[in-house]
């Protein structure tokens, strides 16, 4: 099956070879060719170019995209998309007054997920869960990574990953799954962290590791919830198992995360809303991506990952929703890049980027997401008629989207 794409206004994210990523002042440059066509073989790019270059090609399908432009899909680096109900009241407590650790104190936050989630059947998740896929898909997201964590006891972590596992075979969407035990404390562990991270690293890792449930893994360090010890144990364990570091670090405060994420190698250090000069320091000259989002900064009112400061430092960034019940009940990517944009001071390529190569990056996907590149996957984004590529941060809220293809089909 053959897909023809001619007339586009502007294609962009182009390259001829893959690149890992891009860093500082290469975040400001976005390859496209204007004027061009992109042709698609069953679910790969198989050739791209300028229109006066376009060879002598037949295709079954032949879509004129005449001011519209073409992107490739989101890659979405970091989401908790596998949950168990909402938490709409915890959303008016704060309207009310009541903060994010105090809502936690009460018993809220992740401690309700969990208690939701440990009640529901394992199909019952999936179909909750796979509506969401789908929502994204439409949104142009095109890889997703997707954590447990809201399980919290061995039962329902697996029980999360194996949803995480379904979703990944039954849709087209590349998912990528990581293992988030040490998210929070259960209530019967409150004042037991150690005795509850052994039954994380002990009990459910060999398992996980075993089943090949999870690529990654994962830890909430901060305050409250576990220390640069406790990431640090965890992440030394998880070696053994070949499992990648992307840890939550720098939320609320800074204490050391961002050095013990760069230690093990991380994949990714996610969050960042706080950062010291000695933590940019620290991920200079690393594998290490620092992943933005922007989205939990604006629904809960806290302040936003420093983006100038990370990118004026020379270093890479990428964006992600953080879909979640508690503080990002979206998984709108176009909304995230519209935010860097307004609230992080980051320019459209930048944003698109971030968005689009250094978020494929952060799953370990540069090699087939992330840019339109010969041989990688046909995952595409077709705009409406729009004046430019910074006309999707600029309208913010909306749709700016007419097609997208995960795979080389339309979703």
């Amino acid at each position: 099956m053959t897909t023809l794409i001619t007339n586009i206004k502007e294609l962009l994210q182009v390259e001829n070879m893959p690149k890992k990523m891009v860093c500082g002042e290469g975040m400001k440059i976005l390859p496209t060719i204007k004027n061009a066509y992109l042709l698609i073989e069953d679910a790969f790019i198989k050739d791209f170019g300028e229109m006066k270059n376009l060879p002598n090609q037949t295709a079954n399908i032949v879509i004129d995209a005449t001011n519209k432009i073409v992107l490739p899909t989101w890659c979405d680096s970091h989401t908790h998309i596998v949950y168990a109900g909402d938490r709409e009241q915890e959303f008016v407590d704060r309207i009310n007054g009541l903060s994010y650790e105090e809502i936690a104190t009460n018993g809220g936050g992740i401690l309700n997920s969990a208690k939701k989630l440990q009640n529901i059947s394992e199909e019952e998740l999936y179909k909750q869960s796979a509506i969401r896929i789908e929502e994204v898909m439409k949104l142009g997201t095109g890889a997703v990574e997707i954590k447990s964590g809201y399980g919290l006891t061995k039962d329902a972590e697996l029980k999360m990953l194996r949803v995480i596992k379904k979703l990944n075979n039954n849709y087209p969407i590349t998912i990528k799954a990581t293992f988030l035990g040490a998210h929070a404390l259960p209530t019967e562990f409150k004042n037991n962290r150690k005795g509850y991270l052994d039954i994380v690293i002990n009990e459910i890792l060999p398992i996980v590791a075993k089943e090949n449930l999870a690529e990654f893994i994962d830890v909430f360090c901060e305050t409250g919830y576990f220390s640069v010890e406790d990431t640090e144990r965890l992440l030394e364990a998880a070696q053994k198992f070949g499992l990648i570091p992307k840890i939550h670090v720098n939320q609320f405060t800074a204490i050391g995360g961002v050095q013990a994420g760069v230690k093990f190698k991380a994949l990714s250090v996610d969050h960042l809303e706080e950062m010291r000069d000695e933590d940019i320091e620290a991920l200079k000259g690393t594998i290490t991506m620092p992943v933005a989002l922007p989205s939990c900064s604006y629904f809960l009112s806290i302040p936003y990952t420093p983006a100038r400061k990370i990118i004026d430092a020379g270093l890479p960034l990428a964006l992600a929703t953080d879909y979640n019940p508690g503080s990002t009940p979206s998984g709108n990517m176009n909304f995230v890049v519209s935010t860097a944009c307004i609230k992080m001071k980051m320019t459209p390529e930048e944003a698109i980027n971030a968005a689009t190569i250094n978020g494929a990056y952060a799953m370990g996907l540069e090699k087939t997401h992330g840019s339109i590149c010969k041989g990688k996957k046909a995952n595409l984004i077709i705009t409406k008629k729009i004046p430019s590529y910074a006309f999707i941060p600029y309208s913010f809220g909306n749709p700016k989207i007419a097609q997208v293809f995960i795979e080389g089909k339309e979703v």
